[in-house]
């Protein structure tokens, strides 16, 4: 008000050119009076001390030799005046190799940091860890130390260093065996020459660098166990934002390639995620020599199909097929079996783009001259998700055949289509908002005992987690067997 006050006065008796500098003047002066306001006395007392938005700071697992992402902390200063931290470093425990950034600036060592009152500033760590000659991970840790007004303070540092066998753009030209010792990364490629075989152990973990691929032209051998699966999926093992782990995310790598000169290859119990196209079973027309064979495994979240197969030979039980941009599973022409296998579309990162199960090459009028028209059959499957289950409606005249199959669209039976569950629902723990896809079976499943014990041979009749297919009335739908779950009440709801 007294402002304003002034102003009319100095209207009245002042030319506007000595006004303007006038108010400028009055400006300045108020500025400077608003800022005196603020509390720039330093506390001295021991008893204003930090606090901080952790008291450790986990990181994940992480490869030796490869720097972890950055993460942080907040410290503040919950009081009036201002605090002079005299010193932040670490304190160099095990003589690990964090990195600091306090407040935009780096460094080991850090002298005389302000933080005003009510206020606060992040401190940014990483992590190096050298490799440790361990198969196992090895914990590292140690103490980002606060000394502030005579108090000591501390946030706990902490990580996991694995130790890796790296694999640069490798070409085998002769046997060679991956172990479960440690995990191997791929970088570029890892190629299997025609006359060669890799065999993969159970439980060996295989992680693909950024677009890395595998391709055979000899034979795979990737048989895991129920308790030792085989997982091939990407090197990241941080967080993509918050607490997502960038293990959900596809295209994260290219994917298994098995070429037109390749047979005879076997995938059982084996977990594998996070590609760009999946299994891609290349074209070779040639029918009398089986391309693949899988085994209770799973086929999950590929940008594209997570299995591809031209003209080829392929045979699956007990496999999920999951979660993919395009058809989960796209099938052009060749020989195919599927036994007690759950396909399923929840895709995450993009529109989707194709039914869940896309045929190819399957109708009469289709067929060229010297090429085989698709023989294939799909028993006890389960194919359900938010696209279209089949591309194909009426397979009149095909060698196609789905028996026992839960399918979600509408529809009757008729020669290709023979007792299968129609508009059905097989109630999957999946919650896609919440990032759980888990393919398993509610209580109140319509797959539960609606299949064909005649249609699943004995090989199949344990699921991927040892649940046996065979062990009531019935037979269940799909790749996993139901397990009844206790129904949620008030009394075990917590």
């Amino acid at each position: 008000m007294g402002i304003f006050v002034i102003y009319i006065v100095l209207l009245c008796f002042i030319k506007m050119k000595d006004l303007q500098k006038i108010l400028y003047a009055i400006v300045a002066v108020v500025a400077v009076m608003t800022t005196a306001c603020i509390e720039d006395d330093f506390t001295t007392s021991s008893s204003d001390v930090l606090a901080f938005s952790c008291d450790t700071l986990a990181f994940d697992t992480v490869f030796t030799e490869l720097g972890t992402p950055t993460k942080k902390f907040t410290v503040y200063n919950r009081h009036k005046k201002m605090i002079n931290i005299s010193s932040i470093k670490l304190e160099g425990v095990n003589g690990c190799k964090f990195y600091l950034n306090v407040d935009g600036m780096t460094g080991e060592e850090f002298h005389n940091v302000e933080i005003r009152g009510n206020d606060s500033i992040f401190v940014f760590v990483e992590a190096y860890i050298d490799p440790n000659d361990k198969n196992n991970p090895i914990e590292v840790k140690d103490n980002i130390m606060f000394f502030t007004n005579g108090v000591e303070q501390k946030v706990v540092v902490t990580a996991w260093g694995q130790d890796v066998v790296r694999k640069y753009g490798e070409v085998l030209t002769t046997d060679t065996y991956l172990t479960a010792e440690k995990p191997y990364v791929i970088f570029d490629s890892l190629v299997v020459e025609q006359g060669a075989k890799l065999t993969i152990e159970p439980g060996a973990t295989i992680c693909f660098h950024d677009k890395a691929f595998v391709e055979v032209r000899g034979t795979l051998d990737a048989t895991g166990t129920q308790n030792a699966p085989i997982t091939l999926r990407g090197d990241r093992t941080d967080n993509v934002v918050g607490d997502i782990d960038f293990d959900i995310m596809s295209g994260q790598w290219g994917g298994v390639v098995l070429a037109p000169e390749s047979f005879d290859n076997e995938m059982q119990y084996v977990l594998m995620r996070g590609s760009t196209y999946g299994v891609y079973a290349d074209s070779c027309g040639i029918y009398d020599r089986r391309k693949l064979h899988l085994f209770n495994s799973v086929l999950h979240n590929a940008t594209h199909a997570v299995l591809t197969s031209f003209h080829s030979w392929i045979d699956a039980e007990g496999t999920e097929f999951s979660d993919a941009g395009g058809n989960v599973v796209a099938l052009i022409g060749g020989k195919h079996s599927f036994v007690n296998c759950t396909l399923a579309n929840y895709y995450l990162f993009s529109a989707i783009g194709g039914a869940i199960l896309g045929l190819d090459y399957v109708l009469p009028e289709d067929e060229l001259q010297g090429v085989p028209l698709m023989k294939a059959n799909f028993d006890n499957c389960i194919i359900y998700g938010l696209s279209s289950d089949i591309n194909i409606g009426d397979l009149t005249g095909s060698n196609v055949f789905l028996r026992n199959c839960l399918l979600k669209s509408s529809g009757e039976d008729d020669d290709n289509f023979i007792n299968c569950v129609w508009e059905g629902d097989p109630m999957f723990y999946t919650i896609r908002e919440d990032y759980i896809f888990d393919y398993r079976l509610k209580n109140e499943s319509m797959a539960i005992g609606t299949g064909d014990a005649n249609l699943c041979p004995i090989s199949a009749s344990i699921d991927r987690y040892g649940v046996n297919r065979f062990g009531g009335d019935s037979i269940d739908i799909g790749a996993y067997v139901w397990v009844e779950q206790e129904e949620e009440t008030d009394e075990n709801k917590y």
